[in-house]
């Protein structure tokens, strides 16, 4: 009789755990360095922290079904990079747009939160940001997740054929070719480009990030676009780091990614033989269509690593 009341009770609280209120999430701010960073917050503060770090044509909007899933176990935190979302450099701060200075902000966030270790889940332009917090502190690292951020030459499609030009001669000319990028239909597109059902995908995204654009000004996307080079020659600090470290890496990709190819994702496995890599069927954008299934692996992967 005991036993079955037991029994009953593990199968009331697991059912009464699976229909739990998500944890609530925080929207916050925080000056650095002479920039208030906006950022998102949830789970407990006592919990390992992941830190999440978006793209170019996103902002922390795009973890917002993300961050309730992990926050049950882990503390989450979501800042908006420089140039994106609600994140601003504050009047009479004089501030340029490099992957230098953004890795600079956002290391200096996590100092004034008290983050002394996380795991990374970097994305697009949140990668080249996120090698650098690990390169530059290798002993705050406790895991990383890379959705579709790059981190090897081969990773990188034809598409970037414009910018490559422009980053070997940055003239008025090739500069001015790259602002195409930052079109609201090129926005869209990145959005909506190698996935099987586009309505999967809510507008809101692509419009909210180029409202972002408008409101803080097309000449930073351009300045960040023409100083994305400087990430390619840092790679061979990357790699070391991933031999050196053999941080526990999950690369969980959109396959049709019409700038990042599959090859930057089996890449990992060169430096870090142990790293996990998994294939989506869809984009750039792949938490926009496969966000449960991307949370889900990372929670496996997470407690995989024992993450502390």
């Amino acid at each position: 009789m005991t036993t079955s009341i037991i029994a009953a009770a593990a199968i009331m609280a697991t059912a009464l755990s699976a229909h739990a209120a998500p944890p609530a999430v925080h929207h916050q701010s925080l000056e650095v360095q002479g920039v208030n960073v906006f950022y998102r917050e949830a789970g407990p503060a006592d919990a390992p922290t992941v830190l999440l770090l978006h793209g170019f044509g996103a902002s922390s909007y795009m973890f917002r079904n993300l961050i309730p899933q992990l926050a049950h176990k882990y503390h989450v935190v979501a800042p908006d990079l420089p140039g994106f979302g609600q994140t601003s450099v504050l009047p009479g701060t004089a501030f340029d747009y490099t992957f230098d200075n953004l890795a600079k902000v956002i290391d200096a966030f996590t100092v004034a939160k008290g983050i002394d270790r996380y795991a990374l889940y970097v994305f697009d332009y949140g990668a080249p940001v996120g090698w650098r917090l690990a390169v530059d502190n290798p002993h705050k690292i406790t895991a990383i997740v890379s959705q579709n951020g790059n981190g090897y030459e081969e990773g990188l499609s034809a598409g970037w054929a414009d910018m490559r030009r422009a980053w070997a001669e940055p003239t008025a000319a090739n500069r001015e070719a790259l602002r195409r990028f930052n079109t609201l239909d090129m926005t869209k597109w990145q959005y909506t480009e190698g996935v099987r059902d586009t309505t999967l995908i809510a507008p809101e995204t692509w419009q909210l990030a180029h409202a972002a654009i408008e409101r803080i000004g097309v000449e930073v996307q351009m300045d960040l676009l023409l100083d994305y080079g400087q990430n390619i020659r840092q790679y061979a600090k990357l790699h070391e780091f991933f031999r050196r470290q053999q941080p526990p890496l999950l690369a969980i990709w959109g396959q049709n990614d019409p700038f990042f190819v599959p090859a930057g994702a089996e890449a990992f496995k060169r430096d870090n033989p142990k790293a996990q890599v998994r294939f989506l069927d869809t984009g750039h954008f792949a938490i926009e269509t496969h966000g449960a299934e991307i949370g889900a692996a990372m929670l496996e992967f997470l407690d995989g690593a024992a993450v502390r």
